[in-house]
This record gives structure tokens, C-alpha cells and sequence, in this order.
């Protein structure tokens, strides 16, 4: 099983970017999966996740999280068993590194918990500049 996180670079401030990741090994429909980032010097922080069961997205209840929800939007792509991020309006304070995340057994009230996912992609860097 295999993540594949891309998409990330550098970027001026006001632009946008899209991350993508790939699976090879798993089905992500079938899979809770989640997107997180990780700022220098900081823990691991949830940023959404999409619910294996309703398919609905759900973001963090943090600060970070509830700054980007008109920013950033969850998709997916079945047919590519690929989910993305696309992130508008970047501002250098969402310089991380950006990991996707997938978990068979991720429930409702501990989706925003890095140790309920199985799975994790390698991140990809977004910096933005000012």
C-alpha cells in the first residue's frame, strides 16, 4: 500500500495551488481520508477529512482548520483513486508540509487524530511567499 502526495511548491502570497494524492494498494473510496499539515516547529495538525461512511467532509475544529474552510476544498476522483486539495488564496502562513492520510477504521469524533490513519503519504512542501 502506497500514498503518493504531490502538488506542493512554491508560491506567491494570493495564489493557488492543487495537491493530489495517488493510492496504489487500497481503495480511497472505501477509506476514511484525511489531509494534514505540519508548520516548522509544530505537531501534525488535521486540516479535513472525508468520512468513509456519510462521504461528507468534515475540517478540524481549530483555528488553523476554521481559517482555510473557504480556502480549501476537498475532492476526489474515483476513477484515478486520487483525492485533492485545492488550496486558493494561499497566505505564507500555510507554509507546511502537507500529508494525505487514510484510515480503514477512523471514526466521526477522532478524524482529526494523526494515530487513527493507517496509511500516510511521504508530504509535499508548500511555502508560500509574501
Amino acid at each position: 500500500v502506497q500514498l503518493q502526495a504531490s502538488g506542493g511548491g512554491l508560491v506567491q502570497a494570493g495564489g493557488s495551488l492543487r495537491l493530489s494524492c495517488g493510492a496504489t494498494g487500497l481503495t480511497l473510496d472505501y477509506y476514511a481520508v484525511g489531509w494534514f499539515r505540519q508548520a516548522p516547529g509544530k505537531e501534525r495538525e488535521a486540516i479535513v477529512c472525508r468520512s468513509s461512511t456519510d462521504r461528507k467532509t468534515y475540517y478540524a475544529n481549530t483555528n488553523y482548520a476554521n481559517s482555510v474552510k473557504d480556502r480549501f476544498t476537498f475532492s476526489g476522483d474515483n476513477a484515478k483513486n486520487t483525492v485533492h486539495l485545492q488550496m486558493n488564496s494561499l497566505k505564507p502562513e500555510d507554509t507546511a508540509i502537507y500529508y494525505c492520510a487514510a484510515g480503514s477504521r477512523v471514526i466521526l469524533s477522532e478524524y482529526a487524530r494523526p494515530r487513527g490513519y493507517d496509511y500516510w503519504g511521504q508530504g509535499t512542501q508548500v511555502t508560500v511567499s509574501s
